[in-house]
C-alpha cells in the first residue's frame, strides 16, 4: 500500500508562507503543515489553520536558525539578545550533549514550544524539527519525553531514499550523506518503535530543499515507494531572501506552483496513494512503518 503525506514546513515564518499554505490546502495537493510557534507570523498561521479543517497541522520545533518562544533571559545559553538561535548545529549539538546547564534551558524551550502549540487549540498531527535537528539523540529524547505529555503520536523520520540524494548531490556526495545519517536514523527508528510513535518510511525534500518544483514532484511520484512517504516543501507567494536571509536560493514560488499543478494532482491519483496527514492515516500508531 502507498500512503502519501504532502507537508509544508515553516508555517508561520512569514505572511507569504501562510498565504501559500492556505492556497495550496484549498486549491492544491497540500495535506499537512508544520507550524513554527515562535516565528513572526505564527498568529496569522494559526488563524488560517482554524479555517482549514482538512489541513493536518503539527509542531515544527525550532532550535536552530529561528526564534525561541522563551525570552532570552530564560535561555541565554541558546539564543542571542534578540531571541534567535544560531546556525552552528555541530557546535550546539556538542553543547546539548555535554553541558547540563544548556540541556536544562533546552528542555525548558522545547516544553514552551509544545505548550505554545497546545495553546492554539489545534490538534497535534505530528512533530518534526527545523533542519531535522531531532536526529540529535539528546533532542530526540526530550522531544519524545516532553511530547508524550502533550499527546505526540507521530514524528518525521528524515530518511530519504538513496537515489534522491545521489541525484541531487552526485553519487559520491549522496553516498557520503547517506552513510553519515545512517547510524542516527537507526537510533531514531529504534526509539520511535520503543515509544510507540508512528512515523513515515521515507521522506523527500532533504536533497532538493527549496527546489521542489513540478518536475521534481512528478519524478518522485513516478517512483513513489510502497509504504508511508512524506514529501515536504517550503511554499510561499514570494521567494528567497524575501522570506528569510538564510533562504536566498530557495524557489518558494516554484514550490507553491508545484502544489497547485494539475499534473501533480493527476500523478497522485495515478499512483493510487492514500493521502492525508499523519493522524488521519494512522491505523496502528507506534509500530514501525505505521503512520498509516
Amino acid at each position: 500500500m502507498k500512503v502519501l503525506i504532502v507537508t509544508a514546513d515553516d508555517f508561520g515564518l512569514h505572511p507569504a508562507v501562510n498565504r501559500a499554505v492556505e492556497q495550496a490546502a484549498r486549491e492544491g495537493v497540500l495535506t499537512a503543515a508544520s507550524l513554527m510557534v515562535g516565528a513572526p507570523a505564527a498568529a496569522d498561521a494559526v488563524c488560517r489553520a482554524r479555517e482549514l479543517p482538512g489541513l493536518a497541522v503539527g509542531l515544527h520545533l525550532v532550535l536552530a536558525d529561528g526564534w525561541a518562544v522563551l525570552p532570552p533571559s530564560k535561555v541565554p545559553a541558546l539564543v542571542d539578545a534578540r531571541g534567535r538561535f544560531g546556525n552552528n548545529m555541530v557546535r550546539d549539538g556538542v553543547r546539548f550533549f555535554a553541558l547540563p546547564a544548556v540541556r536544562r534551558q533546552l528542555e525548558a524551550e522545547i516544553r514552551a514550544q509544545f505548550q505554545a502549540f497546545a495553546d492554539t487549540g489545534l490538534p497535534l498531527d505530528h512533530v518534526n524539527a527545523h533542519k531535522h535537528f531531532h536526529l540529535h539523540p539528546t533532542l530526540l529524547e526530550m522531544l519524545l519525553r516532553i511530547g508524550g505529555e502533550f499527546g505526540v503520536s507521530a514524528v518525521r523520520l528524515p530518511r530519504e531514499p538513496a537515489w534522491a540524494a545521489r541525484r541531487a548531490g552526485g553519487a559520491i556526495a549522496g553516498s557520503t550523506v547517506a552513510g553519515l545519517l545512517s547510524p542516527w536514523l537507526a537510533i531514531m527508528r529504534r526509539r520511535l518503535r520503543s515509544a510507540r510513535i508512528a512515523h513515515n518510511d521515507y521522506v523527500f525534500g532533504m536533497s532538493d530543499s527549496g527546489a521542489m518544483d513540478e518536475a521534481r514532484l512528478l519524478e518522485i511520484l513516478g517512483r513513489l515507494p510502497e509504504g508511508v512517504t512524506e514529501i515536504y516543501l517550503h511554499p510561499a507567494v514570494e521567494s528567497g531572501a524575501a522570506i528569510a536571509p538564510s533562504m536566498s536560493g530557495y524557489r518558494h514560488a516554484d514550490e507553491l506552483a508545484a502544489l497547485l499543478s494539475p499534473r501533480v494532482r493527476a500523478a497522485i491519483a495515478a499512483c493510487g496513494a492514500a493521502t492525508g496527514g499523519f493522524q488521519r492515516l494512522a491505523s496502528r500508531p507506534g509500530e514501525a512503518r505505521h503512520a498509516a
